[in-house]
């Protein structure tokens, strides 16, 4: 188990007071919160090595340079990739997913083709998509839920038919549902599918391996696994990036310009126009140091644990007056609890709950089609990470009591 007194303590902002009590963060499945490794990580590389990288010859771009191409190795070894160049830097999952919808999706899509979505997707592995069937009549076609909120796959076979790509989360952020992607995977691919899958909410909370999953692109984010913002990464076989046009013109992503033409870089730099997030990429390896320290597995069964008792606590506590959306079993959700309290509005909840330092969101977490499924406009959503524990699932449920007298005043 984690040592999360230990872990608290490397979190500065965890030391922080708001309204004159303890700050208790349950919105790591927003944003993650950084420990001291990234932050000093990304300060030195300002202080002391600090360049533009693949360009200069002297020493510290040199250093800026190995720094950057280090950290694309950390992470194609965090995910089980096969070789550094099948990560791509992006900006975060949302572009990674947008890479793939401008890039092989118009090159290899067309009127006629399909698409299959999952309801529980968030907007990132929505909209991109919308985009593409407006513009190239492209088929959407939609697994939906089963009541226990999991998917619905008795209808996968009929649905993949067909289709050239599916794309699904591998954890929903509203729900917690952990999904089962190697199963997906083979269904599509028997249909002569590729499978993407936006791996944003599970690679910070579970062991990944991409090749395990058979996918043929996966998008995740720093942010959400206690690096920085601004950076994130989408991994794909190295045959698809081979066969993909530039997603973005301009400085870096060429190999040769011309009056008449251009000649692209090798992958994964084909990819990466202009300036990258090079303090960021050095900030994203210490975060993932810092997680393979305290362990996957590690992070997995402590997460089960406060969630698992988080979810007791509620339904202990409430008695039915408050509505849980996601799997109660804590072997197949994450840490993201999503609820709602009858007559009394999600934001309002909220608001109530910062009063108490308790950070949770609310809103419809980017995911109205899911809403709408579920019959609501929005939820409160609390989500657990490494740095928390029952203590703050027991402030949660403390707020949660204080919020409910209130509204019923």
């Amino acid at each position: 188990m984690l040592d999360v007194t230990r872990i608290k303590a490397d979190f500065p902002i965890l030391g922080r007071e708001v309204h004159g009590k303890r700050l208790v963060y349950l919105d790591s499945a927003s944003s993650s919160q950084k420990p001291s490794a990234v932050l000093d990580a990304m300060d030195r590389v300002y202080r002391n090595s600090y360049a533009n990288v693949h360009r200069g010859v002297y020493t510290i771009a040199e250093e800026a340079t190995s720094a950057f191409e280090a950290a694309r190795a950390r992470v194609a070894r965090f995910i089980g990739a096969t070789a550094p160049e099948e990560i791509v830097f992006v900006r975060n999952a949302t572009e990674a997913i947008n890479l793939v919808a401008y890039s092989w999706a118009r090159k290899n899509l067309s009127e006629g083709d399909a698409i299959v979505l999952t309801e529980m997707e968030h907007h990132a592995n929505i909209v991109p998509w919308h985009i593409l069937a407006a513009e190239r009549g492209v088929e959407l076609r939609w697994v939906r839920l089963t009541p226990d909120y999991r998917l619905d796959v008795a209808e996968l076979e009929r649905l993949v038919d067909g289709a050239r790509l599916l794309a699904v989360s591998a954890m929903s952020n509203v729900l917690g549902t952990i999904n089962d992607v190697r199963p997906l995977a083979d269904a599509a691919h028997a249909a002569g599918a590729h499978v993407l899958v936006d791996a944003c909410q599970s690679v910070p909370h579970l062991p990944t391996d991409v090749r395990a999953w058979d996918a043929d692109f996966v998008a995740m984010s720093s942010h959400k696994m206690l690096g920085p913002t601004g950076i994130g990464a989408l991994w794909a076989r190295r045959e698809l990036l081979e066969a993909m046009p530039p997603f973005l013109g301009g400085g870096e992503m060429i190999r040769d310009v011309r009056l008449d033409g251009f000649t692209p870089n090798e992958v994964p730099w084909k990819f990466e126009a202009g300036t990258p997030a090079i303090a960021e990429a050095v900030g994203w390896h210490a975060a993932i140091d810092y997680l393979d320290g305290l362990g996957m597995d590690a992070v997995r069964e402590h997460e089960k644990t406060v969630t698992a008792y988080a979810l007791r606590a509620l339904e202990e506590r409430f008695e039915g007056r408050l509505h849980l959306y996601g799997p109660l079993d804590p072997e197949v959700r994450g840490g993201a609890v999503s609820f709602l309290f009858d007559g009394i509005h999600a934001h309002d909840i909220s608001q109530v709950l910062d009063e108490d330092a308790v950070c949770v969101r609310a809103g419809h977490h980017c995911a109205k089609p899911l809403m709408r499924t579920l019959g609501v406009p929005a939820t409160t959503r609390a989500s657990f990470y490494v740095y928390n524990d029952e203590s703050d699932a027991d402030a949660l449920v403390d707020s949660l009591v204080r919020a409910e007298k209130f509204f019923a005043l």
